[in-house]
């Protein structure tokens, strides 16, 4: 017999959210390690909030909803405020129960912007790398490094002249006519007016330019595990500067190896890791006038050869930070704002990560 298309509407559900999401549910295990994160965060928390006045956004379920923007690549705040109403899953994860009415968008990003002054995404990074090594899945010797553009939220209209005084009223307010063909633009006379740490550059020789943030990650070679992030403004020296700045942090005695590309087969580089107790294992430029700065006394070792192979570890951080987390293009404007979000991006890369490496254990 054939069943009727029909839907009567019940007015009770005996059926919670938890029920409905699956034992093995990958989102089960991360939900676990994240909140044993956010254990370790309550009393920063009660330093951001007074003790009196009207109840907030709790933090945890704030930080849950934006960990699933960047799990389910939810482009945007409005959207994702639509899929908690609806989708029960997401509402299990960040904790709502089935009648409890969603936030309001603006609310929710006022809400962001309290733990943005708290450099709550370095201290989450940091609780989520706490269990990594506490189940014995980080090296303390052994790093690659290396450094990405992501494309800032701002238009090439907007890179004009910084002494542009007297310009030319817009045509059009809203979207104005610009025609800077034949005009030579540089970072040393022009910025951006929406975006003023955005620079121009670009990725190689034959390549459009952009305005761009240099987003840079230090990852531990035993299971390619994000150990620091720092976001500089593009310019020449960014990534080795910011190298330098993550292997400075790196704690403890011990004489640690970092692999690289050719960009940081660089004289200057390689004598302060030295410097630092960090053995240089970069790719060597033969084609740089004067040679490589690394010599045979570090590419005859075996473990040099090891370092190159697995610095290509790397590039799939880089790829899920910029196709799953959506910071090809960030969405956020000044080097602080975007650091918050490239840092929490690396964290829920992590928490993936490390669900991963547990399975293939168990």
């Amino acid at each position: 017999m054939r069943g009727k298309d029909e839907q009567q509407l019940d007015v009770f559900s005996y059926i919670s959210p938890e029920q409905r999401v699956p034992q093995d549910h990958p989102l089960r295990s991360l939900r676990a390690m994240t909140d044993e994160a956010l254990q370790q965060l309550q009393p920063r928390f009660n330093k951001l909030y007074a003790k009196t006045g009207r109840p907030s956004i709790a933090p945890e379920k704030l930080l849950r909803a934006l960990l699933l923007q960047a799990l389910y690549s939810v482009r945007s705040e409005r959207m994702l405020m639509e899929q908690l109403d609806y989708n029960l899953l997401f509402r299990w994860f960040v904790g709502l129960n089935m009648d409890d009415s969603i936030w309001d968008v603006t609310v929710f990003t006022k809400n962001r912007e309290r733990l943005l002054d708290g450099d709550i995404a370095e201290a989450f990074f940091q609780a989520v790398l706490k269990q990594a090594g506490e189940r014995n899945l980080l090296s303390d010797e052994h790093f690659t490094v290396d450094g990405t553009l992501l494309e800032a939220w701002a238009s090439l209209k907007s890179f004009q002249r910084k002494d542009a005084k007297n310009a030319v009223p817009p045509d059009d307010p809203g979207n104005a006519t610009v025609d800077f063909h034949r005009e030579k633009r540089s970072n040393e006379t022009h910025e951006s007016k929406t975006d003023p740490d955005a620079k121009l550059a670009r990725k190689g020789k034959g390549k459009e330019a952009k305005l761009s943030y240099n987003g840079n990650l230090l990852v531990e070679n035993r299971n390619g595990l994000i150990v620091n992030t720092e976001v500089f403004e593009a310019n020449g020296t960014a990534e080795r500067d910011a190298a330098l700045v993550m292997l400075e942090q790196i704690t403890g005695t011990k004489q640690v190896t970092v692999g690289g590309d050719k960009a940081y087969d660089t004289a200057d580089f390689v004598t302060e890791c030295r410097n630092l107790k960090v053995t240089p294992h970069v790719a060597q430029n033969l084609e740089r006038p004067g040679g490589s700065a690394i010599d045979a006394r570090t590419t005859q070792h075996p473990g040099y050869a090891i370092s190159q192979r697995k610095r290509k570890r790397i590039e799939e951080c880089f790829g899920w930070l910029k196709t799953i987390a959506l910071l090809r293009k960030v969405r956020h404007r000044g080097v602080f704002k975007v650091g918050w979000v490239f840092t929490f991006a690396a964290a829920a890369y992590n928490l993936v990560r490390m669900r991963n490496l547990a399975i293939q254990a168990s």
